[in-house]
């Protein structure tokens, strides 16, 4: 790999880019690629597996060719509102899985540095929080309170921003009144379909380590249908 494209690697990195470096394992050509930009040279007629591999979010040499694709993508946003024990789980799950965490909860005595080190910590209410942090469709949503006047706000602005994966604690009876408590404020119930709740996959567990379980092997799973 020639030094220029190492260089090129780390500035793209360091600024958050997403994109592929192809090498030609036989001559050691190599060439950084954007998805949606135009390829040059031998590398252009391979421009459809390209782009597969790296919506796949995948390394790996192309089939009958001698080009190497390793994908470059930015992890996974997972904003956690509640700092509950659950959450405690959840994080290690998520951390050991490259996710990016951020807890909103505006009760310091629940999220504190004590009880999540090394985490992103926002006390404010989620509308306030929401300004500080940059969102897109690739985020994902977990809310853990049971409290409307936290999980809800953080709820809205996930659907109006078009999250990958919302997902809300509670029973089937609570996610009821949550979502008639959304369709008061305007959203329609299709929109609602969108939010996971109850949240996680069914394992029947019951402890905060098994619920957190089914919730990161349920993000994991979305994860990959985008």
């Amino acid at each position: 790999m020639k030094i220029e494209t190492i260089r090129q690697t780390l500035k793209n990195k360091s600024l958050k880019k997403e994109f592929v470096i192809l090498t030609n394992l036989i001559n050691g050509e190599s060439e950084i690629f954007f998805p949606g930009d135009n390829l040059s040279g031998k590398f252009s007629k391979y421009s459809e597996e390209i782009e597969k591999i790296f919506h796949l979010n995948k390394n790996g040499v192309i089939e009958n060719s001698e080009i190497f694709v390793q994908t470059y993508k930015n992890p996974i946003k997972v904003i956690v509102v509640g700092a509950v024990d659950i959450s405690m789980y959840l994080i290690d799950f998520a951390k050991n899985l490259n996710f990016e965490i951020i807890i909103v909860d505006p009760r310091g005595y629940f999220a504190s540095k004590d009880r999540f080190p090394d985490t992103k910590i926002i006390n404010k209410w989620p509308n306030e929080a929401f300004d500080e942090i940059e969102t897109n469709s690739k985020t994902a949503l977990v809310t853990l309170t049971h409290d409307p006047k936290i999980d809800d706000p953080a709820l809205q602005y996930a659907l109006k921003n078009k999250f990958f994966y919302i997902g809300a604690l509670g029973s089937k009876k609570t996610h009821e009144k949550r979502c008639s408590r959304l369709i008061e404020v305007g959203f329609k119930k299709v929109e609602l379909e969108k939010i996971n709740g109850p949240i996680g996959i069914k394992l029947g567990g019951k402890s905060p380590s098994e619920i957190a379980l089914s919730i990161i092997s349920q993000l994991v799973s979305e994860k990959y249908k985008n």
